[in-house]
């Protein structure tokens, strides 16, 4: 953030914490977290499609993407499919979805009406903003 309280992108006015994503594109994340798997890649899209400005989901997404290396594309890719069914949509609930292995237990149950959809010509919450 800025001095004025809103978000700024211009690499000098951010912090050094926050400089070393900005070499990072959405394209990037995209494509390395459907890598991964399709769940994966949904999830990213969410989170990025969540925000106001999708740079905001970049550290959510990356911290995701990173987990690959300590669980496997194929746990991630499971715990990403459990993330979207319980509409969680942070790194730290991926994490915990891991951590608890609730990735390797079968979803609740959910009526056809509670089914998220995605499909990629489904515009999302950021073009109604």
């Amino acid at each position: 953030m800025s001095g004025n309280h809103k978000h700024t992108t211009v690499p000098e006015h951010m912090a050094s914490s926050h400089r070393c994503y900005a070499g990072w594109t959405i394209e990037r994340i995209r494509k390395d977290a459907a890598a991964i798997g399709p769940a994966t890649a949904a999830l990213c899209d969410l989170i990025l499609d969540e925000r106001a400005h999708p740079e905001q989901g970049f550290r959510a997404c990356l911290g995701i993407i990173r987990l690959a290396r300590s669980y496997g594309h194929e746990r991630l890719d499971a715990a990403a499919t459990r993330a979207i069914d319980i509409g969680a949509r942070t790194y730290g609930s991926v994490k915990s979805i891991l951590a608890n292995n609730l990735d390797r237990r079968p979803s609740p149950k959910r009526s056809a009406d509670d089914a998220p959809i995605l499909h990629p010509n489904i515009r999302g919450l950021r073009f109604y903003n």
